[in-house]
């Protein structure tokens, strides 16, 4: 019988993690630096008063700083400035945890023999 079995200690759950984490910046580079430019704002603020909050443009202003065109994220949202580092460390950290787990983390259940 198992117990407290924890999806998220589970040495394939963690794998996929990490490759995923590490395909998501690949992804990103290898779109376009305008890739998130088009279409409908999904802010509320915009959508329901017209009114842009500090958060406007985040998505578009980071994704233009991680392509280095430092003039249209400023033009975007000048915060962006102070989330990217931030957010930037923070999901390598995450990166780096969630790698340390794999290392030590116990094989899969399936895989453990029982005594």
């Amino acid at each position: 019988m198992l117990k407290n079995y924890n999806l998220f200690q589970n040495k394939t759950f963690l794998l996929a993690k990490i490759i995923g984490m590490i395909l998501i910046p690949i992804i990103l580079v290898l779109l376009p630096a305008d890739f998130f430019d088009r279409g409908q704002s999904l802010c509320l603020s915009v959508l329901l008063f017209d009114v842009e909050c500090y958060g406007c443009g985040m998505t578009r202003a980071l994704m233009h700083l991680f392509h280095f065109d430092f003039r249209a994220a400023w033009d975007l949202n000048k915060i962006s400035f102070l989330v990217f580092p931030i957010l930037s460390y923070l999901y390598f950290q995450e990166l780096l945890q969630s790698y340390h787990k794999y290392r030590f983390a116990k094989q899969d259940v399936h895989k453990v023999k029982s005594s």
